[in-house]
């Protein structure tokens, strides 16, 4: 079940599961919504996108996806992705690294004025 602090402004995330080699969660961003510009110093990203259309931005270059597609995220690649239909976008991430926790996040942007907190939540 989700707890509140799953909840973030453009959405909400699910963890499937959570393991010492790897963690596997459930992305829903709202239509509109996108998720800060950020990398990960720890971690590399996998993402299988579920339903919805992804305008996806790999190191200042946006590219559009939709279902059944892969993005790949390479460790401290910047990135961000935005829900550009008005489906709900659905990806599941699979994280591969040496840490998982939320505060491997270097924010460069981010539309709900989190900036300042450049550590921490999506």
């Amino acid at each position: 079940m989700t707890t509140p602090e799953n909840i973030r402004p453009w959405g909400r995330y699910d963890i499937l599961e959570d393991a010492l080699t790897h963690k596997v969660k459930r992305i829903t961003v709202n239509p509109g919504g996108r998720l800060s510009y950020q990398r990960h110093h720890r971690r590399a990203e996998y993402w299988v996108i579920v339903s919805g259309q992804a305008r996806f931005t790999l190191n200042d270059v946006d590219s559009d996806h939709g279902s059944g597609e892969v993005l790949i995220i390479p460790l401290g690649a910047k990135h961000r992705v935005a829900c550009v239909g008005t489906e709900t976008l659905v990806f599941i991430e699979v994280q591969l690294g040496n840490y998982f926790g939320e505060d491997d996040i270097e924010r460069f942007q981010d539309d709900y004025g989190r900036e300042e907190n450049a550590r921490g939540s999506r």
